[in-house]
């Protein structure tokens, strides 16, 4: 027990001596992965419904595909493993357009539900800052955040 605490201690010490050097790392947001049950219909509603251009899969594995978000993020879609994937709308990853009208109308044009966070489909939600956000779902159940929120 006695040496699991000096551990502990030691490691709290570490982190806290690297605390100034959050940095050091240089970690960085490179990607989001998604299970699909099938690529080819993932990659159509990403493409179409948010016009991701899709790039070149580096691993070379049949039944992965790989959209840019831009400024370098990718998202990957894997259709290779076969596991069960629960969801829930706090399990979400956000985006945000500078022209969340326009695209709240396509998705109304397209016949694309949405829904505040409340789930009230159709609306939006407006947050206390007054940034705007719709949800919606993808072909397999995930939730997708989209907001007015202007990125810095």
């Amino acid at each position: 027990m006695r040496r699991l605490l000096s551990l502990v201690i030691a490691f709290a010490l570490c982190l806290s001596a690297q605390a100034e050097e959050a940095s050091g790392f240089g970690i960085a947001f490179n990607h989001v992965a998604l299970s699909v049950a099938d690529v080819d219909r993932s990659a159509a509603f990403y493409s179409d419904v948010f016009g991701l251009d899709e790039i070149v899969n580096r691993t070379e594995i049949q039944g992965i595909r790989w959209f840019s978000l831009g400024e370098g993020k990718e998202l990957h879609l894997i259709s290779v493993i076969r596991e069960p994937v629960t969801l829930n709308k706090a399990v979400h990853f956000a985006v945000t357009t500078p022209v969340f009208d326009s695209f709240v109308e396509a998705l109304s044009d397209g016949g694309i539900e949405f829904s505040d966070f409340a789930g009230t489909s159709g609306e939006i939600t407006i947050r206390a800052d007054g940034a705007r956000q719709v949800y919606l779902q993808d072909p397999d159940g995930y939730w997708i955040e989209v907001n007015s929120v202007a990125a810095d």
